[in-house]
């Protein structure tokens, strides 16, 4: 019986754990092309050696004329292989196909308080990101991980206690 239940656990996993595997895979994939092809993910032009920047060792950040390097490999197909993961439930790749993820625009406008106000915390956590690394020419500054992760943790906790019955 347990076995069962480790097997269905890792070959068919939840739609939150799909969910996120599918963001942190496309947020990997965006860093890595961004790295590669866009100038560096890193402060002033330099690409991010994504193996010394997890701390396994060597330099974090390299000038971007030493052009690719394995970890700008290892770094894409991690992305891609959670990418992957994440489109593995049924319900999430349907959830894309029926374009479902519209709720989050309709309940921007007609949700209850609490679904609004989640949705702008998110949408507001990224966009956050997303200007700042564009105007900073950097996509890897820990000061606006922790603004944006912690608007986007609210917003999704507060999302979540929004459909549970009271």
């Amino acid at each position: 019986m347990a076995q069962t239940d480790w097997n269905e656990a890792l070959t068919k996993p939840s739609n939150m754990i799909s969910t996120m595997s599918l963001m942190l895979g496309t947020w990997i994939i965006v860093l890595s092309l961004v790295n590669v092809v866009g100038g560096g993910a890193g402060q002033a032009g330099n690409k991010v050696a994504w193996i010394g920047f997890i701390g396994i060792g060597g330099d974090a950040f390299v000038p971007y004329e030493d052009g690719f390097l394995i970890d700008d490999l290892l770094f894409g197909v991690t992305g891609l292989v959670l990418f992957a993961l994440g489109l593995r439930n049924k319900d999430v790749s349907s959830w894309i196909e029926d374009n479902k993820g519209m709720n989050m625009i309709n309940n921007l406008i007609t949700g209850n308080s609490k679904e609004i106000f989640s949705n702008l915390l998110v949408l507001f956590g990224v966009i956050f990101y997303i200007i700042w690394s564009i105007q900073n020419n950097t996509w890897v500054d820990p000061g606006v991980y922790s603004v944006m992760i912690s608007m986007v943790a609210f917003g999704v906790a507060l999302n979540i206690n929004s459909k549970v019955e009271n």
